[in-house]
């Protein structure tokens, strides 16, 4: 408690505008889009763009949606195979941003191209309006709507059966509480088979400071009021960032979950660089999942910071090698 007090008193920067939102009376934010620049999808583009894109709705009343790319490739081959499902969840702490945003749509781009998959971005509900778990609720009603459609992107192009959620800071929390929830839904997801989970730099935290934390107190990107004012916006009225939600390594329903996990023979990778404050949250979630003898592995770089790789392209492609190697390994 004391160093969360001394951590607390050292820093000096305005969280809101860090992250570029102003709270309201009713508790609710104005956010700044303007800093987020979007890029709107491509179902029909140039020819020499590698990478369809479109917008399909899964839930209007919550706002929920989906942007998928299709690899070209897929369209002109003569070939029956089928393309791996990556469903990707993008970042900012649960509270801001979107699919449509650049970065995220690049980068999703670039993994359909690489790895010549379809992948699905979820566009879900943010928070304080939508408080967890109301995340994880899209993300598992986005399966079912996979599950069920009828879109020829997918029914056409996606092996089912070899399926992997995806996600970025925030993203990777949902991938993994998704991930959760889908180890007890087997058979309900079916044709779906999830194979792994994939958490790229996954936003997680505890109330106890970690020294990565501490660190990097005032880090330029996430410093620690930032982390702390994103969690108190999304974590239920009342909870500490010991939530499971927040702390993977609590003792309850989350552990059991991952004896599932490992009965199920998912993999999991985590990636992330020690330039990033919660670079010592990820090494714990990776020791919890080797205790409890899931299958993972892990790169973590060195410098770097935390979504190093929307802004460093070879940061981007080194990560994207890694993910066409897990997907594509067969153990």
């Amino acid at each position: 408690m004391a160093n969360e007090t001394k951590a607390q008193t050292q820093s000096t920067i305005d969280p809101y505008k860090a992250i570029h939102v102003k709270p309201n009376p009713d508790g609710s934010i104005t956010r700044t889009n303007n800093n987020w620049p979007k890029t709107p999808a491509t179902p029909d583009p140039p020819h020499h763009i590698q990478v369809l894109s479109k917008d399909v709705v899964v839930n209007q009343s919550n706002n929920v949606w989906v942007r998928i790319f299709l690899p070209r490739e897929a369209l002109d081959q003569s070939s029956s195979s089928k393309l791996p499902l990556i469903v990707y969840y993008h970042g900012g702490g649960f509270v801001i941003c979107s699919a449509d945003i650049v970065n995220f749509h690049n980068f999703c781009f670039d993994i359909a191209k690489k790895l010549q998959a379809v992948v699905v971005s979820v566009e879900y509900r943010l928070a304080p309006e939508n408080r967890l778990p109301a995340a994880y609720d899209d993300a598992m009603e986005t399966l079912h709507w996979i599950r069920d459609t009828k879109d020829e992107w997918l029914t056409k192009y996606v092996d089912f059966s070899k399926c992997f959620l995806m996600g970025s800071s925030a993203g990777g929390n949902i991938a993994y509480h998704a991930g959760l929830r889908g180890a007890l839904e087997v058979d309900d997801l079916l044709p779906i088979k999830i194979q792994g989970l994939i958490l790229h730099q996954p936003f997680f935290g505890g109330v106890k400071r970690c020294e990565s934390e501490l660190r990097l107190l005032n880090d330029i990107i996430l410093p620690l009021c930032v982390t702390d004012l994103l969690w108190n916006l999304s974590l239920p009225i009342g909870a500490d960032r010991n939530h499971e939600y927040s702390n993977p390594t609590v003792e309850g329903g989350t552990l059991r979950v991952l004896d599932q996990i490992k009965r199920l023979g998912w993999k999991v990778m985590v990636t992330g660089c020690d330039g990033d404050p919660l670079i010592e949250r990820q090494i714990e979630v990776v020791k919890l999942m080797e205790e409890k003898g899931v299958k993972v592995m892990s790169h973590f770089a060195l410098g770097g910071f935390h979504g190093v790789e929307f802004t460093d392209p070879s940061r981007a492609e080194a990560v994207i090698s890694q993910v066409k190697d897990f997907v594509f390994s067969s153990n």
